[in-house]
């Protein structure tokens, strides 16, 4: 678990077209995140990143369904009727990077937000980072720099709550070289008027389970850390807190850093600070510098080191999140391998190392089919002929194979990314547009027409009603995937409908259909290629097989003049 953001959260970059909402979208992004729309007004109907951009939040609800984060890259200026919109839509975390908001813009916001149920952090945050799962707004600069500094809690980590930008990112830091992992990083930002607090964050964390600590970068000025001691002295905040205060230097009037970083006669001095966390519990250190190894003494004494790395771990110049290996122990995405074995199919071993997650029996099953129907298309398609081709050489199996599977691209397999960006691009349009779907698809139909275009994933030279793809179906409908809650398999229906319309029925091929479930099951269009490699390979090693064993060297081979001398039909 995280706090406030994670990879399940749908997220919305508002000024995703600026320079800066780019940047930081393309960061996003690559780390993970998973955004799902753009919103700039007078750019809807473009794309930035292949991310969809609308007019208006509320357009980007209507179109894609709900948002769960918004991320405002807009001049200060703009962030009230930013913040106000994408409140208003029913987005219930509202994220204001912008420094300089008017206080007043501030209280407004905080107005809309406690009226409609949402909370927002900031102005003037560099956002939240939950490490190895997701990142809102531009904590660690670069997806690379992030994974490297950042040491994502497992199963556990400490939560890290700062009042400055720069030391949230150095705090994170420095803790991972300590060989601290972390749970999540939150700038609440550096305003006088903001929107979760340092104490609202604790409480946040003192609830989440994968979170064994807290630390807190704090300073002079409000009252944020004192509350934070309240909570402590009262249980309501129970897990160890670890703090360090800047500012001791300040003087009355002095500005920190931050506007909210100022101190007002006796009101949020560090002394007062410190005396409050230390006397309800919680340890202080005095230098920066400290900090990490206070920690790392407290994790230890209180019996939390489950979220401290071996050196093993803390010597690592890169991380990945997909397998872990130690001794007498392979555990994919942190599920022990040998308790899968025997249990879930290979389309779940799929499923689960491609998106994360372990799917269930049905969808499962559905996997397990995906793969089968590709397994093979006889001898006509490049990747076959093109293994074939160079098995005839002599070359050893992996040369052939991957010969076979270099041939699979844009042309050979690519329908089944192309396909499920039309299905998706159908429905965003149908109501950007106010049609309803069979609408939108005869336009598309129309258009397609008389342009002479082809629709990817619609037709197929030797089938007009592919076995593969009408089980494809019935699966998907077991698995709870039909018309009605599928999307994009609602999209591919509209499309057949209205080419039978026109009196030239063109039903969806098996790369379509493919297409279509996978987007449908919320796997990433980036892997659609690879699932088809995936699934072609056994088929491509009996080929080079054949070709090898049966065939002699260097022949010219001619797709078309070959004949079938297997077992005749059997039933399974």
């Amino acid at each position: 678990m995280a706090i406030l953001i994670d990879e399940t959260k749908r997220v919305l970059v508002q000024g995703i077209t600026g320079r800066e909402g780019m940047a930081r979208a393309r960061l996003m992004l690559e780390y993970g995140t998973r955004v799902v729309a753009g919103c700039t007004p007078g750019k809807g109907g473009t794309t930035v990143l292949d991310v969809p951009v609308y007019d208006t939040v509320r357009q980007a609800v209507e179109a894609i369904g709900g948002i769960d984060v918004s991320v405002l890259f807009v001049p200060a200026a703009t962030v009230k009727s930013a913040a106000i919109e994408a409140i208003e839509a029913g987005v219930g975390l509202v994220v204001l990077v912008a420094d300089r908001v008017p206080v007043w813009d501030a209280m407004a916001i905080a107005r809309s937000a406690k009226a409609h149920g949402a909370r927002f952090v900031g102005p003037n945050t560099l956002g939240v980072i939950s490490p190895g799962r997701a990142v809102v707004g531009m904590i660690g600069g670069r997806a690379e720099s992030a994974r490297q500094w950042f040491k994502p809690g497992n199963p556990s980590g400490v939560g890290i709550i700062s009042r400055s930008g720069g030391m949230a990112s150095s705090t994170g830091y420095y803790l991972g070289q300590a060989g601290v992992r972390i749970s999540s990083i939150v700038h609440v930002g550096g305003d006088a008027v903001l929107g979760l607090r340092l104490p609202d964050v604790a409480l946040e964390f003192e609830s989440d389970p994968r979170t064994d600590a807290i630390v807190v970068f704090g300073e002079i000025g409000s009252s944020q850390e004192e509350d934070l001691a309240d909570l402590i002295r009262s249980g309501r905040v129970t897990k160890p807190v670890v703090a360090y205060i800047g500012g001791k230097a300040a003087r009355s009037g002095t500005r920190f850093s931050h506007a909210g970083a100022i101190i007002e006669g006796n009101r949020g001095t560090h002394q007062g600070k410190v005396e409050a966390l230390v006397a309800a519990g919680a340890t202080v250190v005095d230098s920066f510098g400290d900090l990490p190894e206070a920690t790392v003494d407290t994790l230890r004494r209180r019996g939390r080191s489950g979220c401290l790395m071996t050196a093993a771990e803390r010597n690592a110049v890169w991380t990945s999140a997909i397998t872990r290996i130690e001794p007498n122990r392979v555990a994919v995405r942190g599920y022990e391998i040998a308790s899968l074995m025997g249990r879930i199919g290979v389309g779940a071993a799929v499923h689960l190392i491609l998106k994360g997650e372990l799917p269930d029996e049905r969808v499962g099953r559905l996997m397990d089919a995906i793969l089968v129907s590709s397994i093979d298309h006889g001898c006509t398609p490049p990747s076959t002929l093109a293994a074939r081709t160079v098995a005839s050489t002599g070359a050893a199996l992996s040369a052939a194979v991957a010969a076979g599977i270099s041939s699979i691209n844009r042309h050979h397999g690519g329908a089944i990314e192309d396909c499920a960006r039309l299905l998706a691009d159908l429905a965003a349009r149908a109501k950007r547009d106010g049609r309803t779907l069979d609408e939108a698809a005869a336009a598309l139909v129309a258009e397609t027409k008389s342009s002479g275009a082809r629709l990817p994933g619609f037709g197929h030279r030797v089938h007009n009603k592919d076995p593969r793809t009408v089980r494809l179906f019935e699966l998907a409908a077991e698995a709870g995937l039909d018309e009605g809650s599928a999307p994009h398999i609602a999209a591919a229906r509209a499309v057949e409908r209205a080419f039978a319309a026109t009196g030239r029925p063109l039903p969806i091929n098996v790369d379509g259909a493919i297409g279509a479930l996978l987007a449908d099951l919320g796997l990433d269009p980036k892997v659609y290629n690879g699932i088809f490699m995936i699934a072609r390979t056994p088929g491509l090693v009996a080929h080079v097989v054949e070709e090898q064993t049966r065939e002699r060297p260097m022949r010219r081979i001619d797709p078309e003049r070959h004949a079938y001398d297997g077992p005749a039909p059997r039933q399974p």
